[in-house]
Formats: C-alpha cells, structure tokens, sequence
C-alpha cells in the first residue's frame, strides 16, 4: 500500500525529529517516518491537498492543511522535484531527486512561510540527502 504524501512534506519528512503538534501527530508522523526509513522502496502517491500526515493533525488546533500558501509550498517543491500530484514514485527516488535538485539554503526560499523553517531542521535534512540519500535515525525518545 502507498503512502500518500503532499508535496510539501516530501521535505517535512527530511527535517522531522520527533516534533510536532500533538502527541497524536508526533506518532503518526514517527510512524510514516520510520516506515519510509526502513523500506526506502515504499510506494509514494503524491497528492494534492490533505495527506496521511494530514490526517493526524490535531482537530483542537487550526489547521492550515488547506491554506493557500501550503498549496503553494506543495506545487512549487513537488516542481522542483520533476513530480506531479498523481505520480507514484519510491521513496527512495524521492530521496535521490532531493540530493540532486535541492540544497539547504533552497529551504528558506520554498518554505519561507513555513512555521518549523527557522530551526534549521530541514536544511540539515536536505544537507544530509546529499550524502547519505537516506533518513537519518530519529533521536531517543522520540513519540511513536
């Protein structure tokens, strides 16, 4: 079965370690996170619109899921990936297409409206595809 994924958490994935919104969604993107860590080969569905990620959003906070500016975010990474919502790809191209097309300082300029862009998680996730083409380990005590 593939994961449906967004445009935009293609590289949310990358800067993720174990932070979220809610504890609920910590564990559904831990979970996400280390099915795609370990079996790189997973199938992924890219989408427009709300995600599995989405799907765990906490419902006593606003959503943004369906803001505007994350469509935004969506088709612009997902166009410098060479991807379209309707493509199946594995995640481990996804990972080779960011080391190829994306460098961190990219990060400030694709999410720069983006809540989690000034802690620098996802420029070291992006520094990190270029060498390793992989997710790294989530820290210790991470929810999940």
């Amino acid at each position: 079965m593939a994961v449906r994924l967004r445009g935009h958490h293609l590289l949310c994935l990358m800067g993720y370690r174990g932070k979220g919104y809610s504890d609920g969604f910590c564990a559904n993107m831990t979970a996400v996170y280390e099915t795609l860590r370990t079996d790189p080969d997973t199938l992924i569905e890219l989408i427009e619109g709300p995600d599995d990620i989405c799907a765990a959003f906490p419902k006593d906070q606003p959503s943004h899921c369906e803001n505007a500016s994350v469509y935004r975010k969506d088709r612009e990474i997902a166009a410098r990936l060479g991807v379209k919502a309707g493509d199946s790809f594995r995640w481990k191209d996804v990972c080779a297409a960011v080391g190829q097309s994306l460098r961190p300082a990219d990060i400030r300029v694709l999410c720069r409206d983006c809540r989690w862009q000034p802690y620098g998680l996802c420029e070291e996730g992006v520094a990190h595809m270029a060498d390793a083409r992989s997710l790294r380990e989530l820290p210790d005590g991470t929810a999940g």
